[in-house]
């Protein structure tokens, strides 16, 4: 979907609050790492200039906006710069997962969204991707397992489970 055409989607599903991304389940809203800062570089917010992800002051909720924003946006090298640069959490290990399954190494993003659920079960997102992977996969039956599972714990309706059900039913999001 263009972006335009996947807000409004966000916009009829889940309402207007996911369009803009408030939170960490729905798509991040574009700021200046991928609207003005060419690759290899991210926002710093202290300094309101673009600098190499070592050589920022941004905190750690910061980087991990950084290395959202820049995974959704194909950014792939620049995202990982940043993921090196964040302590290992669930969240983090869902983002190493995406990273590496938007590279093609299906390998390594099963075992980061698998260690990323052992960790935290409850991690919808991880949920999410590892689903729509095993659905890309072929595995749809093992997809809507995790389907199921975001829904048991209270997923229903959110960005993770509306991402994973049009996943399975082929509509590419790009997630």
């Amino acid at each position: 979907m263009g972006g335009g055409i996947a807000a409004l989607f966000l916009c009829l599903t889940v309402g207007p609050a996911a369009a803009v991304g408030l939170n960490d389940d729905e798509p991040p809203t574009p700021s200046e790492t991928t609207t003005e800062c060419g690759e290899g570089l991210i926002w710093d917010d202290a300094t309101k200039t673009c600098v190499t992800p070592e050589e920022t002051s941004n905190d750690q909720a910061s980087l991990y906006r950084n290395l959202r924003e820049l995974a959704w946006a194909g950014r792939l090298d620049d995202a990982r710069r940043v993921l090196k640069l964040l302590p290992v959490s669930d969240e983090t290990l869902t983002y190493q997962g995406f990273i590496a399954r938007k590279s093609g190494d299906w390998f390594a993003a099963e075992a980061a969204y698998r260690t990323a659920l052992l960790r935290n079960p409850d991690n919808l997102l991880a949920r999410s991707y590892y689903g729509q992977g095993l659905a890309s996969l072929g595995h749809v039956e093992a997809a809507r397992k995790q389907l199921s599972e975001i829904r048991a714990r209270g997923g229903r309706q959110s960005w993770p489970e509306i991402a994973l059900r049009l996943h399975i039913d082929g509509i590419q999001t790009g997630y």
